[in-house]
């Protein structure tokens, strides 16, 4: 099954848009996990656990388990999820960059490593970037187009022959560079109008959305925004609100997350 039928069938089989991130911050975590060796996989677990019958995929973020030394409990965790929720994607959220034998070994990385679905990756070195995920004619490259840091502004929106140039990576992607119909792009939530204007170039495309949640994104003016016809073709991410959701009276951290999982994922029902 390629990244692009996984997810399909994700959307349908959870009716669900969300897709969960996984960003470990041990700072944040319930006392009993802060001296546990593996506190990350623990936790971790916890959440894949509460929530994968609403959503359509996990995200991690690479940076989270290497900055700990903790990337043997990130392929624990991807492990975990292929086994056990072989139905949910996963998205490895690295971004990287770079090209020929490096990109090779970084496609590696994502994809024989920690088995991957799909990986994201930047454009800015132009398609040599993006080629060796290519190779991987199953699994998604997913493109940084129209990101949700304000500072995104300082290239995406540089005007190149008349359009913005994130507009130039969104025809790019569409319409050169994904070549086995597996790549996706990266928009987010905080920019709905940029939003819209990606989704009239790509067509179907899916996108994965950051910016809901913690980072104060619109769910109605995003899913309106980015939603195909059949109002499915994004996954739209929230992490820190799910991740370390307050508990409230007699829930745990992990039925917290579940309950705010549950409401962001409705509430993005709503509007497809």
């Amino acid at each position: 099954m390629t990244f692009i039928e996984q997810l399909s069938a994700a959307w349908k089989t959870n009716n669900s848009l969300l897709c969960v991130g996984l960003d470990p911050d041990i700072a944040k975590f319930p006392a009993q996990w802060k001296d546990q060796p593996d506190a990350i996989f623990a936790f971790c677990k916890g959440i894949i656990d509460a929530t994968a019958d609403v959503a359509c995929s996990f995200k991690p973020q690479i940076a989270y388990f290497a900055a700990l030394r903790a990337e043997d409990q990130l392929e624990e965790i991807c492990t975990y999820i292929r086994t056990t929720y072989p139905h949910i994607p996963i998205v490895l959220d690295a971004k990287r960059g770079d090209i020929g034998a490096t990109a090779e070994q970084y496609a590696r990385e994502a994809f024989e490593r920690y088995g991957a679905q799909a990986v994201t990756v930047s454009p800015y070195m132009g398609f040599d970037s993006v080629a060796p995920y290519l190779e991987w004619k199953d699994r998604g490259a997913i493109v940084l187009c129209r990101t949700s840091n304000a500072g995104g502004s300082d290239l995406q929106f540089l005007t190149v022959d008349g359009v913005p140039l994130y507009q130039h990576v969104a025809r790019l992607v569409a319409d050169k560079w994904n070549t086995n119909g597996q790549c996706g792009l990266v928009v987010g939530a905080t920019f709905p109008e940029e939003l819209a204007q990606v989704r009239g170039i790509i067509g179907d495309m899916p996108l994965l959305v950051p910016g809901v949640g913690a980072q104060g994104g619109d769910v109605a003016a995003t899913v309106k925004s980015g939603k195909t016809a059949d109002g499915g073709g994004m996954m739209i991410n929230s992490s820190r609100a799910i991740l370390y959701a307050k508990p409230q009276a007699g829930e745990d951290y992990a039925a917290a997350a579940r309950r705010v999982a549950l409401e962001t994922r409705d509430a993005i029902n709503q509007y497809r």
